[in-house]
This record gives C-alpha cells, structure tokens and sequence, in this order.
C-alpha cells in the first residue's frame, strides 16, 4: 500500500507556478494495476518520483508498506563513465540483492553482448532503454512505477518486455503512466486522473479513462479523440 497525505508540489517556471500536488490525498492499495492519467503537463512523471522518492514534495507525505521501483526505465541513476555491468552491481548493492544474479539476469535480458562491458556514456538512447529496463525487471518490487517504458525497443523486445512485465505483475502491484489505452487496459484495473493539482480515484479503470478524455476534449477540441487510439 502505497498512502499519500495533504502532498503539496509547485514548480516556478518562467517566474508562475505549476501546481503538480495541492494538498492530494490518496491511497494506492498493494497488488493492483493503477492507471495514472492526465493531458501533458499535468505532472505524472514528477507524482511518479515523487512516490519513487527520487523528488522531494513541498508539502506532505508519501508513505508504504512495501518496497517501491524506480520509474521503471529510468536512466539518470547510471553513472556515465562506468560500465553496463559495473552500474548493475552496484544497483545491486543499494538494493540489498545478489550482484551476480542481478549482473546474470541484465545482460541476458538486455542483449546488449559486448557493449555490456563497455561504459554507459557510450551507448545509444535505445542501448541505455535496454540496460535499464532489464535492470528494473531484475529486481522483485512490491510495487513497479511505470512511465511509458514498454514502447522501448524492436518488435521481439517490446514483447519481451511486456511478457516480463507480466510476469512481475501477478504478484506485485502497479502505477502506469501511458498514452496507449491499450497497453493501460491490458494492466490496469483502478485509475487516478491528475489535473490541476487535484487527483481523482476511480475504482474502476473505464470510469478513469472516461474522465480524462472529457478533461482532453476541453482542453483540446476534437482532435483530443487521438488519445483514445489503442496500440
């Protein structure tokens, strides 16, 4: 269980505010898939590391019953200069799990081969994508927060990943941020929809959905209708 309390966030852009948090309170329950909606800019990925603890709250509390990911797919936690397989063991390390099981499992699963070896700062966008995701699937969390991560990849890996996915997800619970209604469906049963400050739960994910394409089409018009493509 992951409980939210009075959680206040505000970035100053261009000398105005940004309301990300304003005074939220929510309670995400453990083993369920949470879809987490809001049009761009609304601050999904700053609530994600929020809950991750990678981003302090003005205001607040964000306290669990379990362990918590990363953003899944996250890449700023790797140190550049060293290699794919020095940067697992030491993840490893901080999470308290075996180094070489973790260091086995990441460069099975990336097939990144020799690059594996190599430092970070030399890999492509896509390279960095792989490392990171297989590090994240390599490690058992109570709860995975996803942003987008599953889009990384050829045809054969995105559906790797995904069965991995999967396969996390029967015994542990969720918070996934995407624009593909599909993939949210697939995992998702609950929602929050986030807007202005303010989160609204639903306990049924259809009724999530429903309010953030109302939220879209008046923000957006017609063309809104996009977002509800299913890939």
């Amino acid at each position: 269980m992951i409980r939210i309390e009075n959680l206040h966030k505000t970035f100053w852009v261009r000398g105005r505010p940004t309301v990300v948090a304003r005074g939220m309170t929510a309670t995400f329950p453990p083993r369920t898939g949470v879809a987490l909606l809001g049009r761009n800019g609304a601050g999904k990925s700053t609530l994600l590391s929020m809950i991750a603890g990678t981003l302090k709250p003005d205001r607040g509390s964000i306290t669990t019953d379990g362990t918590i990911s990363w953003p899944v797919g996250f890449r700023g936690s790797f140190h550049a200069d060293l290699t794919g397989a020095q940067n697992t063991r030491f993840i490893a390390r901080v999470y308290g799990v075996d180094t070489d099981a973790l260091a086995e499992f990441t460069e099975e699963f990336s097939e990144l081969g020799e690059h594996f070896h190599l430092p970070f700062r030399t890999y492509s966008s896509g390279m960095r994508a792989r490392l990171s995701f297989a590090v994240s699937m390599g490690i058992r969390f109570d709860t995975y927060l996803i942003d987008e991560v599953t889009s990384v990849g050829d045809a054969a890996f995105k559906a790797k990943s995904r069965l991995a996915l999967m396969d996390r997800l029967q015994t542990s619970g969720a918070i996934m941020v995407t624009h593909s209604l599909g993939k949210l469906r697939a995992i998702c049963t609950k929602g929050a929809v986030l807007d202005r400050g303010r989160l609204w739960w639903y306990e049924d994910v259809e009724d999530a959905v429903a309010h953030h394409l109302e939220i879209m089409r008046a923000t957006m018009g017609e063309d809104a209708d996009a977002v509800s493509v299913d890939d």
